[in-house]
């Protein structure tokens, strides 16, 4: 071994180990196994659970894609593979408590559904996790939360650091403020995993005080490889402070 490999493995052991005690719940992750682009298997799914029960985790929710093209999934596949994910956490003796919900993407057919009274898999207290794409603005987005705030639901912003089209358009974003919707903020994005520009939207959200959910949005041991690194960034002792929500569910 190298002087400077002995160096390089010092400091990787110095490095402050995750701690997400504070967060309690994750209200964002893609863990049930074979209906997204999330965990692969079983097995896949119940080690990526066992790492977040570890760093402090008492509940998980766990938020599959409902895409009308790529993930066409109901409540019933949800609750059927939720069903076996507890069945094996059981059999595995990992004390921890795990729900699912949904991530929805807003589209015209999301639009309909909430219309006609469908019944949508809520993180609790009526808050639905939603998204849209990540470069081009949603024309439809005001009118799909005003259906939904009709309905009695409460939208999440899944990662709104993520969106491009926020981070360009101050305008809009600004309008998107006005309607006192609530951020889910990805702490993966204070890392830099995506990219500096999404790091440091991610932290103007956490300054302004904009951030009402935290969450992993883990889809694989990479994301949570990445995510161990959270300690050394300068935002990871603000996270406590933060008067979040994720502890109310």
């Amino acid at each position: 071994m190298g002087i400077l490999d002995f160096f390089t493995r010092a400091k990787e052991v110095h490095v402050e180990p995750l701690r997400l005690d504070w967060m309690q719940v994750d209200v964002h992750s893609h863990l049930i196994p074979g209906i997204d682009d999330g965990a692969k298997n079983m097995e896949d799914s119940i080690s990526m659970i066992r790492r977040l029960h570890e760093m402090g985790l008492r509940k998980i929710i766990t938020t599959p894609h409902v895409m009308s093209e790529f993930y066409k999934n109901t409540p019933e596949i949800i609750q059927l593979g939720l069903k076996d994910v507890k069945k094996a956490l059981k059999k595995e003796n990992i004390d921890i408590e795990i729900e699912a919900a949904a991530e929805y993407y807003l589209d015209e057919i999301f639009l309909d559904k909430v219309q006609k009274g469908e019944k949508l898999l809520t993180l609790a207290n009526n808050y639905v996790l939603v998204e849209t794409g990540f470069i081009n603005k949603p024309q439809m987005l005001f009118e799909i939360f005003f259906a939904m705030e009709m309905q009695g639901y409460k939208p999440v912003f899944a990662h709104p650091e993520r969106y491009q089209y926020l981070i360009q358009d101050k305008k809009f974003f600004g309008e998107l403020l006005d309607r006192d919707v609530y951020f889910q903020l990805n702490l993966l994005s204070l890392t830099g995993f995506y990219s500096k520009p999404i790091k440091n939207f991610a932290e103007m959200l956490i300054d302004e005080k904009k951030v009402k959910f935290f969450g992993t949005d883990c889809h694989n041991h990479r994301y949570l490889d990445m995510l161990e690194t959270l300690p050394k960034s300068k935002y990871y002792e603000k996270l406590p402070t933060i008067d979040a929500l994720n502890k109310s569910l």
